[in-house]
């Protein structure tokens, strides 16, 4: 195992709002399948009870969980406040009215259990934050100096991602999600797109460009989540890696225009994606980012291949039964 990842305790003075997605929690109808996938793309998977711990290998934190469920489906986020705040965000409920809501953790009554305006509940807890402080790690090839520079391709290790990013959802309204983000969890707009089509949120404690982005859809789903890695070549080996193992379907390489990010879209075996990220903008906890409405044309992404044409299909909204053609 790597040397541990360990995140800043970085914090907004004043501001009443979450620091970190602390979790995420997906249905799928095989965690054998889950299982081999998540490792395949370089996640350590732990067996824990009847579900899956998502881990990468630089971090003791776990970013999601897999649960059986008849199809893939989002079951709940959980989102990380300070210890020193969770009293405030109860006072904050109630001065707005928000209704609290049964745990659906079978392992854990912690927190406070809220719905978003899709239907789906988010748990708030007090927790260490585990969204970037600082800058994403960029590692590059050195300056040429007479001697070839390129990783030997006999030599290649495996691909493990450092940390997980965000996550995009889909949801029924863009504009009743970004409201009740920014306006109940105090997420900040970074930036979107078009007209109720797309929003990218972060944290004002400091995190990536976005924690999590909601993509317009007939319903909520998980589209996917975003992992960082630490080089451009990272990207490309990592789509070799999964591609070898005959998850060949996808999007990518290219690089976005909102978050900068370089990517490559690896579609999982329910048509959602996991996605390989290098060299995110990133916020601190010391400034205002500049967000701005985009024209989506111009906002998607600068160069890369066409988009996947069910690159926006929700698969748990669509009534249509994805089918993997995995090699």
């Amino acid at each position: 195992m790597n040397k541990p990842l360990t995140m800043a305790q970085t914090k907004r003075p004043g501001v009443l709002a979450v620091h970190s997605l602390d979790e995420f929690v997906i249905a799928v109808p095989d965690l054998e399948v889950a299982a081999e996938f998540y490792s395949l793309f370089g996640l350590r998977v732990e067996r824990e009870g009847n579900a899956l711990g998502l881990y990468t290998f630089d971090t003791t934190h776990r970013y999601g969980r897999v649960i059986l469920g008849a199809k893939k489906r989002l079951q709940w986020l959980t989102m990380g406040v300070y210890a020193e705040d969770f009293d405030a965000f109860k006072e904050h409920f109630k001065s707005l009215g928000i209704q609290t809501v049964e745990s659906l953790d079978p392992t854990s009554s912690d927190g406070i259990w809220i719905k978003t305006p899709d239907g789906f509940p988010v748990q708030i807890k007090a927790c260490q934050k585990s969204s970037p402080s600082m800058p994403p790690m960029r590692t590059f090839a050195p300056e040429s100096n007479g001697a070839g520079r390129s990783p030997n391709k006999s030599k290649v290790k495996k691909v493990h991602p450092q940390y997980l990013s965000h996550v995009l959802l889909f949801t029924k309204s863009v504009t009743a999600s970004l409201a009740f983000y920014e306006n109940v969890l105090g997420l900040r707009l970074s930036d979107s797109a078009g007209d109720d089509l797309i929003a990218f949120v972060h944290s004002p404690h400091g995190s990536d460009h976005h924690l999590l982005a909601f993509l317009k859809s007939d319903d909520y789903g998980f589209h996917h989540a975003s992992w960082a890695v630490e080089s451009i070549d990272a990207v490309g080996l990592g789509s070799m890696q999964m591609a070898a193992a005959g998850f060949k379907e996808g999007w990518g390489v290219g690089r976005h225009v909102l978050g900068s990010n370089y990517f490559r879209y690896i579609q999982d075996p329910w048509g959602g994606f996991c996605e390989y990220s290098f060299d995110i903008d990133f916020v601190p906890h010391t400034i205002d980012w500049p967000a701005a409405n985009h024209p989506p044309d111009d906002s998607l992404y600068a160069w890369g291949p066409d988009v996947k044409p069910d690159f926006g299909l929700n698969y748990e909204a669509s009534g249509k039964e994805f089918v993997s053609n995995r090699a």
